[in-house]
């Protein structure tokens, strides 16, 4: 399948300088203005210059109007609470690049990122997305460490049926007119409307992938992705959605399993320990009932496991120290 009206043509092609094409940064924020600032700012301090930057509060309850608000080459736009799927689409509504990045309210731009970005976008017109790669930062902006890069090959919607390697999507720099033929952000694929998204445009598109660092990923306490039983729902969701997809194609076939498989057991097992950890402490008794039951219904391989590793094991561990303390060895 092609779609030509996404791609430069490469006898177009300019020089990113004098391309003069506008590159939209949407940023979706709620009740994220202690970083906000800060994401702005990256934006603002490009060494590409032909930009637009749009906020979208999403019904936040802090004070993100008023950070945003100090900056008036920023376009902010208001919305009830919606989520960052309807967030993000309300943002491409608005905008006007030709090109569009989503920059995280949490998260920074490295300086050179639109740059980047477009120059790859311009040297490959076959395809619908370019990203590079991220480090990690901690809530002060201390870098904690940097992603490996990894290399898309032949097939990337096999590849990313195995696993996701796009993240966070601020290190991706789209082209605006695939959002005319692909539907945008789901807003039923919370915490994983990303992933959800790479998949619909691989399996029809080319991407590419290059090895530069162009974003800044916080950790802090805050982030969706720290939402284990969240995240083990959310990835199975999005893989659930490709099984038609992969019927009759025998290495999507395999790639999905294999993937769906992995989601699970990593998710589940993050989960797992949670749970353990809660009921160890003795808090939150009602979260682990019901994060028990996500773990039961989206990773029922781990569950057993966890009651082995977790319950089973030190019980009995215990029983046979207390037998060995009982005998009489004198």
């Amino acid at each position: 399948m092609t779609f030509p009206n996404i791609y430069i043509r490469q006898a177009d092609k300019k020089s990113v300088i004098d391309t003069g094409q506008l590159v939209s940064v949407i940023i979706p924020c709620y009740n994220q203005a202690q970083f906000l600032g800060q994401a702005i700012e990256s934006v603002l301090s490009q060494s590409y210059t032909h930009f637009e930057v749009i906020v979208i509060d999403d019904g936040s309850t802090d004070n993100t109007r008023e950070i945003a608000a100090l900056y008036p080459e920023v376009r902010t736009i208001h919305q009830n609470h919606a989520g960052t799927s309807t967030a993000r689409n309300l943002g491409v509504r608005h905008s006007k690049g030709s090109c569009l990045v989503f920059l995280d309210s949490d998260d920074r731009l490295l300086p050179e990122a639109l740059r980047v970005g477009l120059t790859h976008l311009l040297d490959h017109p076959e395809c619908a997305f370019v990203f590079g790669r991220h480090r990690k930062i901690s809530a002060d902006g201390t870098v904690l460490s940097t992603n490996s890069f990894v290399r898309i090959e032949k097939d990337p919607y096999r590849q990313l049926l195995l696993d996701c390697c796009i993240y966070p999507p601020s290190i991706a720099m789209f082209r605006r007119n695939l959002f005319e033929t692909v539907a945008g952000f789901d807003p039923l694929m919370v915490g994983t409307e990303d992933y959800d998204l790479y998949l619909r445009i691989a399996r029809k598109f080319p991407i590419f992938g290059y090895d530069e660092v162009v974003a800044e990923y916080r950790r802090h306490d805050t982030n969706v992705s720290g939402n284990n039983a969240q995240m083990l729902r959310g990835c199975v969701a999005v893989l659930r959605e490709q099984k038609r997809n992969v019927r009759g194609n025998k290495e999507w076939e395999e790639a999905y399993q294999i993937g769906l498989k992995n989601w699970r057991r990593h998710w589940g097992e993050e989960l797992a320990s949670e749970v353990w950890s809660r009921v160890r402490e003795g808090r939150e008794w009602q979260r682990s009932v019901w994060d028990m039951v996500v773990l039961i219904r989206y990773s029922p391989a781990v569950f057993p496991r966890l009651l082995a590793r977790r319950l089973v094991r030190p019980l009995t561990a215990a029983r046979n120290t207390e037998d060995l303390r009982s005998l009489d060895l004198e």
